[in-house]
């Protein structure tokens, strides 16, 4: 009995041994092998490190095991450098800290002196404390709750938005003029993110007013629809939004094509929160049946109002993921002023918000003031400087607390899997084992957060990287590498693999008929424009090798779903100017009898001002040598951005490199000579710009004006016979190719939707 009972038992812990992870059941390692660990660790880095355009950047690095303390690798880790959006995670966790993983904001309603029998007040108040996570969804369950209290009728509705102090956006705002839905300022009474959706939709035939409906719909908005319905597939649509007292004016210029299926939707930001609060409110309040008779205006509740209804919010650790997770700068510099009411009193202040976190950082982190630069929440901008030891020292703090370290760890992206983080570090080990921050600005690309190895060890890490030139793929490209390598230490292949692995960017394969017999096949599916088929096309993007076949299925996710960011971010990331994406697509082309892929998709987004879509424009023209079909194909594509973003279209001519000005500005010449319109936007604005309190950027427009004007009258010259020579280049007059203030690029009102308006925090 006892012999059976003893193969039972051996019986069944090898059936153990073989359901437990691999590597569970094995001996911890040596000394000596976690010191050949860390060296393959450390070589792998510097090989990393190495590479361009890495190696021209500044640079900096620090990695430290959890487990022991030991410092795996450090590289100018004590540097003062511009953290981007990881300013965030010092934002998040000062304010766990101190207004505690339970925290939740109330917003009141409130009436004077009481709710009479009738329903029928003079006065409705509502006094905010700041909630970012108030949506028209939520209002809308408010509004219901108001009726049921016994609401009927509403004289006046008084906003009460002095829970935080007038300065509606911190220093770092003011370095970007822009209506874009990242920008949005801040409110103790905000709504939607404080941005508003404005969808789009076609007339009935070409040549047919298109509509424009806004959500939510209010006489907050002035809008004027300058819309139509186009021949063609593209989209060619601008959105401007502006204050107008207390009013916001939406002015909407462009085209829709008819066949395009559902409606086009672009988010922007508003400029006046508490009265978008008030208007969306009494227009809610009328639908459910409740009558407001007067007016929305600002104010302060009286001591003697009485409450009707308060909202809450869910807890802190929601809010941490819109924030962290989705990167929105609107939550970020909320949660500051929110400190600043909260820990210092009322009002609530940017300033004050800003003590409260350097107290947080000397007393319980113990980073000292005066050692870092902090001037907003968000990262936005060039206002903040951190070195990668104090990120790094910051992460090693939040994971030793467990009253706070779940909620923190949980609220940043995963990698592979999402957030910022869905579609990178794909094919590595650091998939599902990385949790980290991005930032993303002009010149800046970061990533700090933690990481657990194949070995089993845990470790935080910060990597910056400021001061580069050029597209932020290949950086990006680089701190993954970094990251992978991390991950895979202590596997079977080791760090170097991981780093060679990621290095590989692929290259061309296959004769030309049968990329082109592949690439069919991806642009069918793109233009069904159905999101059923993104899973398909993100698995076929990840494991695609040939550059020009990776850049089409990019179009193809970003047409599966043009809303979402990422797959904005995934285009204009895979998408380049070089002869192995936009030279070979073109062979594409003449072989399918096609418009090049990948063009039209780009012109879309930065016929809606998207500051990268612009500059790869610009490169694409300039990349179309002597190649007279696709000169023509860049000259109209140019001529639609200048109609629709003539003042972001300048801005981009100015911080192009100078052979793609030359091109650009040549083939902008003849689409204007083709349009023939002396009342163009784009002239409009460019002598508009010729004014700006900027003198390097006056002096551009006057030197474009003047560069443009010539070859109009070059364009307007007799032409050969053939109709089809090539244009002859001539280089636009003065100005500078300095390029504009650091700005986030790519998130959001509801972040994760908007691909025009969000940045890649």
């Amino acid at each position: 009995m006892q012999v059976l009972r003893a193969r039972h038992l051996l019986a069944a812990l090898a059936i153990v041994s073989l359901l437990l992870p691999h590597g569970a059941l094995a001996a911890p390692p040596t000394s000596a092998e976690k010191r050949a660990d860390r060296e393959a660790l450390r070589a792998a880095l510097l090989e990393v490190l190495q590479r361009a355009p890495l190696k021209v950047s500044r640079v900096g690095v620090h990695m430290q095991s959890l487990d022991d303390g030991t410092v795996v690798f450090t590289h100018n880790a004590d540097e003062l450098l511009n953290p981007a959006s990881n300013v965030k995670l010092v934002t998040s966790a000062a304010a766990l800290a101190t207004l505690g993983p339970e925290f939740r904001y109330d917003t009141e309603f409130l009436v004077e002196p009481e709710m009479p029998a009738d329903g029928k007040v003079k006065t409705l108040y509502v006094r905010g404390k700041g909630d970012p996570s108030m949506t028209t969804e939520r209002l809308w369950g408010v509004v219901s709750e108001l009726w049921h209290s016994g609401l009927r009728e509403v004289g006046d509705i008084v906003v009460d938005d002095s829970w935080f102090d007038a300065e509606r956006t911190p220093p770092g705002y003011d370095q970007e003029d822009s209506d874009r839905a990242y920008m949005a300022p801040t409110g103790a009474l905000s709504l939607n993110w404080n941005a508003a959706a404005i969808f789009l939709r076609p007339g009935a035939s070409p040549g047919a007013k298109g509509t424009v409906e806004m959500e939510p719909p209010s006489d907050y908005f002035v809008v004027d629809n300058q819309l139509s319905t186009g021949a063609k597939r593209a989209r060619r649509v601008s959105v401007t939004s502006d204050p107008a007292g207390p009013q916001q004016k939406i002015v909407v210029r462009g085209q829709v094509p008819p066949e395009r299926g559902g409606a086009v939707s672009v988010w922007k930001k508003i400029d006046n929160p508490p009265m978008y609060f008030g208007q969306t409110l009494k227009q809610l309040l009328n639908t459910r049946g409740m009558k407001v008779k007067g007016r929305v205006k600002t104010g302060l509740t009286p001591s003697k109002a009485r409450m009707v209804h308060v909202a809450q919010s869910d807890t802190f650790d929601v809010m941490l993921k819109r924030l962290n997770k989705l990167s929105s700068n609107f939550v970020a510099e909320q949660l500051l002023k929110t400190m600043g009411a909260e820990g210092r009193g009322q009002p609530g202040s940017f300033t004050k918000g800003v003590e409260v976190v350097e107290q947080f950082l000397e007393r319980d982190v113990g980073i000292p003031r005066g050692t870092y630069v902090m001037k907003n929440g968000s990262g936005l901008n060039d206002a903040n400087r951190f070195s990668a030891a104090q990120i790094n020292k910051l992460l090693r703090y939040m994971h030793t607390r467990f009253t706070f370290a779940p909620e923190y760890l949980s609220s940043v992206p995963i990698a592979g899997k999402d957030g910022t983080l869905k579609y990178r570090f794909e094919g590595s080990e650091a998939v599902g084992k990385l949790r980290a921050k991005t930032g993303t600005l002009e010149g800046v690309s970061a990533l700090s957060g933690y990481v657990t190895s194949a070995g089993g060890e845990r470790f935080s890490f910060s990597m910056m990287v400021n001061d580069f030139a050029g597209r932020a793929g290949p950086i990006v490209a680089g701190l993954d590498a970094l990251g992978a390598a991390v991950a895979a230490t202590g596997s079977s292949l080791g760090p170097s693999s991981a780093v060679a692995s990621l290095a590989d960017g692929g290259k061309p394969s296959g004769a030309i008929d049968d990329v082109a017999a592949r690439i069919k096949t991806y642009l069918d599916l793109g233009r069904q424009r159905d999101q059923r088929n993104l899973g398909f096309l993100r698995t076929a993007w990840r494991s695609e090798r040939d550059p020009a076949v990776r850049a089409v299925l990019a179009e193809s996710l970003y047409q599966s779903n043009p809303h979402d960011y990422l797959g904005a971010r995934t285009l204009l990331d895979s998408y380049s100017a070089g002869n192995d994406v936009y030279g070979r697509l073109r062979e594409v082309a003449r072989v399918l009898s096609v418009e090049v892929p990948g063009v039209t998709s780009m012109v879309e987004l930065a016929a809606g001002g998207n500051t990268e879509a612009l500059a790869r424009v610009l490169e694409l023209a300039g990349a179309t040598g002597v190649d007279a079909q696709a000169q023509s194909e860049m000259s109209v594509a140019l001529g639609e951005v200048a109609r629709t973003a003539p003042e972001e279209l300048v801005v981009a001519l100015r911080a192009a490199a100078p052979a793609d000005r030359e091109s650009s500005s040549t083939l902008l010449a003849r689409a204007l000579v083709q349009a023939g319109q002396a009342d163009h936007p784009f002239w409009k604005s460019l002598r508009r710009m010729q004014g700006a309190a900027d003198p390097q950027v006056a002096t551009f427009a006057k030197g474009l004006d003047s560069t443009l004007s010539q070859k109009v009258a070059e364009a307007k010259a007799p032409r050969p016979p053939e109709g089809g020579a090539p244009v002859q280049v001539v280089a636009p007059a003065g100005g500078s190719s300095t390029p504009p203030p650091p700005r986030n690029t790519g998130s959001a009102p509801d972040a994760s939707r908007t691909a025009e308006t969000r940045p890649g925090g």
